[in-house]
């Protein structure tokens, strides 16, 4: 049955692959939305009476309803995964997701802070006092200074430092882990976030940041403080955890960093993920060229 078969997968990748609590509920969505459509429209309840055709005809009554290119590649992406994870497990025979193309999205550039507004958000804006206000301090400084993910941030653990190398053990996107270079400057930082925490009693955690009940961070609580600091500093309206790790790398990229490095730095599976900053970069050069160039 296609039920047991869905839920051994959301198992795995819950506890094996160690997929981030986002990543396996838009998983659990898509895929239990695929079951019921089959159980609906065709009384499909084995795998392997499943074809293409079938997820095509899913596909395209998505389409009807107006979702998103963005959804469908994300859809034809958690099928993908489950298809293969059966087949690696002889539990499917084939995988009808070979013969989908993904759709054409429209390009869109990474929204990231100028230097001039990181300066003001990391060494002029005036955060709020106490333990509460150092923690978001350190969220803002982290994110910036490593381009880690929303969820790395959250997972880190303080035994993830290696202070004499000056850099940060970060598990990543299907349990894989990269190694962070980290200035001095921000281990002084965390040496002084340790000390608060020790002041304030709290012990009963591992993991690095912390809620002042030493409850660890949580997602929305991450969004909202990044959200709240970047209104103060830029007017774009996109103000995600996510836009410090753009801002990251396309400051890197900017001032010379090798776009190889910038690949490995922000733990992405391949460089055309990356690639996607060179045009930032080439939109910012555009810019000065027109603001600064005689005939420009």
């Amino acid at each position: 049955m296609v039920d047991g078969e869905l839920e051994h997968f959301l198992n795995y990748i819950r506890s094996e692959k160690r997929y981030s609590a986002n990543t396996l509920s838009a998983y659990t969505t898509d895929l239990k939305q695929f079951v019921t459509y089959l159980a609906i429209q065709f009384t499909i309840q084995e795998i392997n009476a499943i074809t293409h055709f079938h997820i095509r005809s899913w596909l395209a009554e998505l389409k009807e309803n107006k979702e998103a290119a963005s959804t469908l590649n994300r859809k034809i992406s958690s099928l993908n995964s489950f298809f293969k994870y059966a087949l690696k497990h002889g539990i499917a025979q084939s995988n009808p997701v070979k013969q989908l193309h993904a759709q054409r999205l429209p390009e869109r550039l990474p929204v990231y802070l100028k230097q001039k507004e990181t300066i003001h958000l990391l060494d002029e804006l005036q955060f709020e006092q106490g333990f509460a206000g150092n923690t978001d301090r350190l969220i803002c400084e982290l994110l910036y200074a490593t381009g880690m993910r929303r969820n790395e941030l959250i997972e880190l653990k303080e035994k993830n430092i290696e202070w004499s190398l000056k850099q940060l053990r970060v598990l990543g996107k299907g349990n894989k882990e990269r190694l962070i270079p980290v200035s001095q400057a921000l281990l002084d930082m965390v040496k002084d976030y340790l000390q608060l925490k020790q002041e304030e009693g709290i012990y009963n955690t591992e993991h690095l940041l912390c809620l002042p009940s030493g409850q660890p961070l949580y997602a929305v609580y991450v969004y909202r403080t990044v959200k709240k600091y970047l209104s103060e500093v830029t007017t774009q309206k996109k103000k995600s955890p996510h836009v410090l790790r753009h801002t990251f790398a396309t400051h890197l990229l900017g001032n010379g960093a090798n776009i190889q490095a910038i690949k490995d730095l922000l733990g992405h599976s391949s460089l055309a993920a990356t690639q996607v900053y060179t045009h930032s970069s080439i939109e910012r050069l555009k810019e000065i060229h027109m603001q600064n160039h005689p005939r420009g």
